[in-house]
């Protein structure tokens, strides 16, 4: 990949990243003790597996 990037395609990147955290551990503690576990986050991905659109 190019090291200068065009400014839509680096806030791409961005937004991909911050989505691509895992979800907090409070988050977790605080949905396991009642009904359904949030456990992971569903838009997670992986930097060489998963791809996003140009």
């Amino acid at each position: 990949m190019a090291r200068n990037k065009p400014l839509g395609k680096k806030k791409r990147l961005i937004r991909a990243g911050k989505l691509a955290e895992a979800v907090p551990i409070w988050v977790y503690a605080k949905t396991r003790i009642g009904g359904r576990v949030f456990r992971f986050h569903a838009k997670r991905r992986h930097w060489r597996r998963g791809r996003i659109k140009p």
